[in-house]
């Protein structure tokens, strides 16, 4: 019976303070990061900025994460994902997942140790973020290319760049929707709100593809669920994220709940992310296993030539 590859799969995810007191250092990461803050002389004036807004936003935003529990349910609930993940490649593979967050713990460089200290025969990298945006995977890869020294005979990374419209990751969101307007009297009359992170307007003009997948994923579950309702794409955060988050667990479930409820609303329902659900975990593992089939059919090309 031949062995099993040993395959290694690294999930990034932006990261989020794992206590009140990680506020403040959490947001510090986060603006001072050139991908999300960037103008002329921004390498001379990032680090005390970024000191700056953290100071003064510090104190809102440690009060928005104590009425979700007091942190951010991300690398929980990431790890859960890595987990399954894992279970579902254990068929073909001996996997092992790694979690590596941008702006708080386990950081990128904690993720790119663990990777180096391990013999691999594959190496997948996956951001999870299924649209791609220079501030998102373009950062999380960059990050990554800064801190990993691979070892001498290491395997070459292969990586997923996105993937906003894969027919499974359409079906998981479409069966969160399914499930969300069962508790509707009236399914067919309720207004789906589809709710994406904003970018800055000068990242979109750079090039940034990341508008155009994000309709282009909300046509895919559109068309995965068939339903009939009327329906608007707005930016605020969810549908860019394949986990609960502060932007969902407090300013939508429980800012905009109110507000809608002020405005005369009479059913809101917020939509469960993804998270690990079957058909995520199988888009995830349908990811991986293309990215190491196509790193074997261009080996053989390579051969052949």
């Amino acid at each position: 019976m031949t062995n099993k590859k040993k395959l290694g799969v690294v999930l990034f995810q932006l990261g989020g303070p794992d206590s009140p007191a990680a506020v403040e250092p959490f947001l510090y990461n986060l603006f001072c990061d050139p991908d999300i803050i960037n103008f002329f002389g921004a390498w001379f004036a990032r680090r005390p900025l970024a000191r700056y807004i953290a100071r003064r936003r510090a104190g809102v935003v440690r009060e928005h994460y104590e009425a979700i529990g007091g942190q951010s349910p991300i690398r929980l609930l990431t790890e859960r994902q890595a987990m399954k993940l894992a279970a579902a490649l254990a068929p073909e593979f001996d996997a092992q997942c790694f979690v590596a967050m941008r702006y708080w713990r386990p950081l990128t460089q904690e993720a790119a140790a663990a990777v180096r200290d391990t013999q691999f025969d594959e190496l997948v990298l996956l951001p999870m973020y299924p649209q791609y945006s220079f501030a998102t995977t373009g950062s999380s890869l960059k990050e990554w290319n800064r801190l990993y020294r691979p070892r001498q005979g290491a395997p070459q990374a292969r990586i997923v760049q996105n993937f906003h419209t894969h027919p499974l990751y359409a079906a998981a969101i479409a069966e969160r929707i399914s499930t969300s307007l069962r508790h509707f009297d009236r399914p067919e009359e309720a207004h789906l709100l589809f709710s994406a992170h904003g970018l800055p307007l000068s990242l979109i003009e750079a090039g940034d593809p990341y508008q155009k997948q994000i309709e282009e994923t909300v046509q895919a579950v559109m068309a995965c669920g068939k339903w009939p309702n009327r329906y608007t794409l707005c930016y605020q955060s969810p549908i860019s994220f394949v986990t609960e988050h502060i932007e969902t667990l407090h300013e939508i479930n429980i800012e905009a709940r109110a507000e809608a409820l002020k405005l005369g609303i009479a059913k809101f329902e917020m939509m469960p992310a993804v998270g690990d659900s079957p058909q995520f975990v199988a888009a995830l593992a349908d990811l991986v296993r293309s990215a190491v089939l196509c790193d074997e059919k261009n080996a053989k090309h390579s051969a052949a030539l």
